[in-house]
């Protein structure tokens, strides 16, 4: 499909009619947020915790590398920057939308299931002895020798929170949908063989099994955790883009299904078609993957041709 409106539907042209469209969405992801709050105010379910299972929970309590605050800077924040950057390259607010869209779906889907699974089943962290008894002294019913925790009740209700890793979880659905929204924009997969591509998309993943990996050197989460959190993680934002974007290997990987069906409603006479002169100076590199879905065997020279034929019109 050839970018013959690339530069024309900008924030200011378009960005209105185009949240409109989505409003039922934006209220769902409002929906999503009431309910990560609830999830994360509610008790966790407690485990039992007999004596004999505390040899592999003592663990010493210590400080999160990645702190709390810094894992939205890291899902949301640094995706969020990129798809900006695109914005201003392309000026697409139809991409710019349905990129942020995804994003905050992939991120939020995934904290609402992270912390629904955290919450049903009470996995203890590893350093869950100190957690439950701070002092360094065991105390255990008499009879089924379950844990009486004598410590802080905040700090033992964090220590129930330990299946999935909501850190490795909330990093692979941002930082993984950025690796999904990367590989469509610099065709990762234009089988010229170029891996330094490979390499820009592999660089945000690489960040999210990190901030995994730090998770278990923190003593916070066991290594089945982690792994549950990024497989979780990455399959949600895996669905979320797809659920906007074309796949990266497709002809069209580089732009969003709406913007694909304005292009193809304007071809077909369904709404008035809209160039401007920034459409014309679209780069040559942009037209060598193009295919026009009513017209295949329409190659990238006669869209040229096409545009330049309708620009000698437009000035005479």
């Amino acid at each position: 499909m050839p970018e013959i409106q690339l530069g024309s539907h900008t924030i200011r042209s378009h960005g209105a009619q185009v949240a409109r469209v989505h409003m039922h969405d934006w209220l769902i992801l409002l929906l999503l947020v009431v309910i990560e709050i609830i999830l994360n105010i509610i008790e966790p379910f407690h485990r039992f915790v007999g004596e004999e299972m505390m040899t592999d929970l003592k663990y010493p309590l210590q400080d999160n590398t990645i702190p709390f605050w810094a894992v939205p800077i890291i899902a949301i924040i640094l995706p969020f920057i990129v798809i900006i950057i695109f914005y201003f390259i392309r000026h697409d607010v139809y991409d710019l939308h349905q990129a942020i869209l995804g994003l905050l779906f992939s991120v939020l889907i995934t904290g609402v299931i992270t912390d629904a699974i955290k919450d049903a089943v009470g996995r203890p962290r590893p350093d869950f002895f100190w957690r439950c008894f701070p002092d360094g002294k065991g105390v255990f019913h008499p009879v089924t020798r379950n844990v009486h925790c004598t410590g802080l009740k905040s700090v033992i209700k964090e220590g129930h929170k330990s299946f999935p890793s909501g850190h490795t979880s909330w990093s692979f659905a941002g930082l993984g949908f950025l690796a999904w929204y990367l590989s469509g924009k610099i065709r990762v997969f234009d089988r010229r063989g170029h891996v330094s591509k490979l390499c820009i998309m592999f660089l945000p993943l690489l960040v999210a099994a990190l901030v995994g990996v730090s998770r278990v050197d923190d003593y916070w989460h066991h290594w089945q955790d982690v792994f549950a959190g990024g497989l979780l993680g990455m399959t949600v934002a895996s669905f979320c883009y797809l659920q906007f974007f074309p796949p990266p290997y497709d002809v069209d990987g580089w732009a969003p299904h709406s913007y694909l069906n304005v292009l193809a409603d304007s071809r077909n006479g369904n709404q008035p078609l809209s160039i401007n002169a920034n459409a014309l100076t679209v780069r040559q590199l942009e037209f060598e993957s193009v295919y026009l879905r009513s017209a295949p065997d329409v190659n990238a020279q006669d869209s040229i041709s096409i545009l330049e034929d309708m620009e000698r019109g437009r000035r005479n």
